[in-house]
């Protein structure tokens, strides 16, 4: 199994910085693609963005110049620095990873347990 671990997540004022990490660990064999998804208030969950282990990212649009997402693959750990935080972007983040336990192992989607941002004044 793999278990992916997200910190950095908190309370902060409207135009503030959080930077949100994500650690893999247990049986990875390797971990292709890393993101985040968020869970907003009255929405579905929606992806923010995804980076694969060579490094090309993806962003929601509407995130895009706020939101930069990084990758450590020596450390099995993803990244979000989020910027310019508005009231709306109030939610819990989740952090996933594609990965397999051996070589001859199917790729999963596993997930993290999940960081609760707060946007408030």
């Amino acid at each position: 199994q793999v278990q992916l671990v997200e910190s950095g997540g908190g309370l902060v004022q409207p135009g503030s910085s959080l930077r949100l990490s994500c650690a893999a660990s247990g049986s990875v064999f390797t971990i292709y693609t890393m993101g985040w998804f968020r869970q907003t208030p009255g929405k579905e969950r929606e992806l923010v963005a995804g980076i694969t282990s060579g490094g090309r990212t993806n962003y929601t649009d509407s995130l895009k110049g706020r939101f930069t997402i990084s990758r450590d693959n020596a450390k099995n750990t993803v990244y979000l620095q989020m910027n310019s935080l508005k009231p709306e972007d109030t939610g819990v983040y989740y952090c996933y990873g594609n990965a397999r336990t051996t070589k001859f192992a199917a790729t999963t989607t596993y997930w993290g347990q999940g960081t609760q941002v707060t946007v408030s004044s």
